[in-house]
């Protein structure tokens, strides 16, 4: 076995079991995945789902931060480019958001929850149910605003196939209890290293305590794959402090990706240090600031 099919062994046991078979996804396990939905979907009557905690009467027709009324899919289809780890991906991406990114790549799908189209659970059931994908891939925007959609697929869906969180990992606590038992993979998006850039960036409020928190809850509850997107100018405030919290509190059982995807969309051009692209010699920085804390590396 190479280090990196070792590293992948050391994160990801259980959901390799569940893909040569061995194991159930955990969704199948669970015996209150019903309650769960039904739970999900009392909450928009006073939102809670994220860590707004906007309160907004979402069964109602009233519109919360998110901007989500009814679950919409902008696109689903089998995603060949994330990670080794997870590909081929059925990846299924969710309109609306909890941030603001002002550098999000798909501000489109983010900040437009009105788009996409209405899919009803038994039908998105059945195409999970003859997908070709190794997994199911919940993203968005962010999938939060949707979590009583995607429980109410998953009590419908009777094959055994993981489910991932791809996430910004600003849920609520109870949006973390609903999700216990039910997710195998936590694939999280850790972007920064402070409030004060969070919140400049992002629009979001006591982003380290909601992120760090929910990290250590997803680290408890299933298997973690953790995304950092370096930023220029954000090496010393974000991304270190990110990377030092990963080693200290995750150790190398959980899967890393240092990525260098970044390139200023959308919003970028209005805030100086991130209206370039990313230059090589900064992530190659932070991959080095990354093997230091001893971090067990995604290799792409």
């Amino acid at each position: 076995m190479s280090a990196g099919d070792e590293g992948v062994q050391r994160a990801l046991p259980r959901y390799l079991e569940v893909l040569d078979g061995r194991r159930k996804a955990r969704f199948l396990e669970c015996d209150s995945l019903e309650e769960k939905a039904e739970a999900a979907s009392a909450i928009l009557g006073l939102c809670n789902l994220c860590e707004r905690r906007c309160g907004s009467n979402r069964a109602a027709g009233e519109r919360g931060y998110c901007g989500v009324l009814e679950p919409r899919i902008s696109s689903e289809f089998i995603h060949l480019g994330e990670e080794p780890e997870i590909v081929p991906s059925h990846t299924i991406f969710l309109t609306g958001c909890t941030f603001k990114c002002v550098f999000c790549q798909n501000w489109d799908i983010s900040q437009s929850p009105g788009g996409g189209t209405v899919v009803h659970p038994g039908r998105m059931a059945d195409i999970i149910s003859s997908s070709q994908g190794v997994n199911v891939n919940w993203v968005g925007g962010d999938p939060a605003p949707s979590l009583p959609y995607v429980l109410e697929v998953l009590s419908k869906v009777g094959r055994s196939i993981p489910q991932i969180w791809n996430s910004n990992m600003y849920l609520s606590e109870e949006s973390m209890g609903l999700l216990d038992g039910v997710v195998d993979v936590y694939l999280t998006d850790f972007k920064y290293g402070n409030d004060d850039c969070a919140m400049e960036l992002s629009d979001a409020p006591r982003y380290w305590s909601v992120t760090t928190g929910n990290h250590i809850l997803a680290r408890d509850q299933a298997e973690l794959v953790i995304r950092h997107l370096v930023m220029p100018g954000h090496l010393e405030c974000c991304t270190k402090p990110v990377l030092h919290w990963i080693g200290e509190h995750l150790g190398d059982t959980v899967r890393v990706n240092v990525m260098a995807q970044y390139r200023p969309e959308y919003l970028a051009s209005r805030h100086p240090q991130i209206c370039r692209p990313l230059k090589r010699e900064e992530h190659e920085l932070a991959v080095e600031c990354a093997l230091d804390e001893g971090l067990n590396l995604c290799r792409r």
